[in-house]
């Protein structure tokens, strides 16, 4: 009887609380000045050790968030894409997309390179899933799923089995059940993949919003976030239903999306960061949009310090290469 009388009572008391106040104060807190050679791609962070992996084509760059300074510089790569961290193993994953591909193993603590894995060419997206216990990568040439496990052998250890998802992949989110999704560019769609079957099982159109580029999950609200380029959408997607829940304007050339404390992050090489959040059950809106420097278009989070950081160079000059740092006003 008792819990009848809660669940009655709960409408009730949830309808007299004020709606989510949502911040609105986001701004450039400082900006890291990092120079060096080389272009740049997907930036990831560790909350553990607040250290930034920045992939600049030929290497890998790692560095202290805080203080700003290079701690170490991982080479070795032809075209280094993304890093996939596992502090579990102490080691660090680079997706190399140069040539015939290859993922390159690293130790966290030392950042010496332990060897590296033949891949497919293309390798570019790369994420770690906990429910399979396998580091995940995506081929953009092949149109493949690839992994392996965090504990290979660095210098004879082989991938799985590379599997076809029927298009162009771009980038991935793990649910941690389970399921991997991935945004298919070209097919204007998202591929569920399921990492025990070793199978796509189920395809969701992203439309209105195209050409989907970056990704992230909220694996408790169970939604995935989709920067979409064609048009300019970033689309809330449901993981159960596969059902578009909301689509909101961005900017021109959206590359990341994250998400963070219940605000999604779209960074577009125009210069712009939108902050979005659902402001009501089903409706999201764009809070806030950030003025940024010019190519600031892939970005990662801090989801201890909630800090967003954002690669860029001026005219995609390596030398003027710098990593802006966003925070909410004052808390720098």
């Amino acid at each position: 009887m008792m819990k009848l009388i809660v669940t009655a009572l709960a409408p009730l008391l949830f309808a007299g609380l004020p709606p989510i106040q949502a911040r609105t104060d986001w701004e450039i807190a400082k900006t890291i000045h990092v120079g060096g050679t080389g272009g740049w791609d997907y930036l990831t962070v560790d909350p553990q050790t607040h250290r930034l992996y920045v992939p600049r084509g030929t290497h890998t760059m790692v560095i202290d968030s805080v203080t700003g300074k290079t701690i170490a510089d991982i080479p070795g790569q032809k075209i280094a894409h993304g890093v996939a961290i596992v502090p579990k193993s102490g080691r660090g994953f680079i997706s190399d997309g140069g040539g015939a591909g290859a993922i390159v193993i690293f130790n966290l603590k030392t950042n010496a390179v332990l060897g590296s894995i033949v891949a497919q060419p293309d390798a570019d997206g790369i994420i770690f899933d906990p429910a399979s216990g396998r580091v995940v990568v995506v081929s953009g040439d092949k149109g493949s799923l690839m992994s392996i496990a965090p504990d290979i052998d660095p210098n004879s250890g082989k991938m799985d089995a590379p599997v076809d998802l029927g298009g162009a992949p771009e980038f991935l989110a793990s649910d941690g059940a389970g399921k991997v999704y991935v945004n298919l560019m070209d097919k204007n769609e998202v591929a569920v993949f399921d990492m025990k079957a070793k199978k796509v099982v189920a395809r969701w159109p992203v439309a209105p919003g195209g050409a989907p580029v970056g990704m992230t999950i909220d694996t408790k609200k169970r939604q995935i976030y989709l920067g979409c380029r064609k048009p300019r959408k970033l689309i809330v997607m449901s993981t159960v239903t596969g059902k578009v829940v909301a689509d909101l304007p961005i900017g021109d050339h959206v590359d990341a999306v994250k998400v963070d404390s219940g605000e999604v992050f779209a960074s577009c090489g125009d210069g712009t960061l939108a902050v979005a959040r659902e402001t009501s059950p089903g409706k999201f809106e764009i809070l806030q949009t950030v003025k940024t420097p010019q190519g600031a278009r892939t970005m990662g989070v801090d989801s201890a310090t909630h800090r967003i950081y954002l690669p860029t160079a001026a005219s995609d000059n390596p030398g003027t290469f710098i990593i802006v740092v966003v925070a909410h006003r004052g808390v720098y």
